[in-house]
């Protein structure tokens, strides 16, 4: 369960996260669609889930409704930026969680970093370089 502790980071964080993202924030909070597990959470009133300023948190994370323009920009926002640098999937995630969530958002996750030319083209392998090919000789009848 929630503490006061917990809560006044919660608070704190949310404060910070409309200062930093306010035209996300705002697109959010136009759009107005829930999904049936967000919908449950919220009428269930156990504190995991709740509505503030017409935006629904998820264990106090900003929940995004499923607009697939919304989410992107999301992902993109926490990947494509210099100072952060491709940070790849498990670092992304991390990054996302502490803020955002809605279902599925690891497969997203994997999914835009998997999707992304830079990354590909600068991955680095982890495999020994193929040798050469010896034909096995063909065997002189049986």
């Amino acid at each position: 369960m929630w503490t006061r502790k917990t809560t006044a980071k919660v608070t704190m964080l949310r404060r910070k996260v409309m200062a930093e993202e306010s035209d996300i924030v705002k697109r959010i909070q136009r759009n107005n669609t829930r999904e049936k597990r967000i919908v449950q959470a919220l009428e269930k009133n156990d504190g995991l889930a709740w509505e503030e300023d017409g935006v629904a948190y998820m264990e106090g994370r900003i929940y995004v409704p499923n607009n697939k323009e919304l989410r992107e920009e999301i992902l993109k926002r926490h990947y494509d930026p210099v100072n952060i640098g491709h940070p790849g999937q498990h670092r992304m995630l991390e990054l996302l969680k502490r803020t955002y969530w809605w279902p599925g958002l690891k497969e997203d996750v994997k999914r835009y970093v998997q999707d992304c030319f830079k990354c590909q083209q600068n991955k680095v392998q982890h495999q020994r370089k193929a040798g050469e090919l010896h034909p096995l000789e063909i065997p002189q009848g049986l």
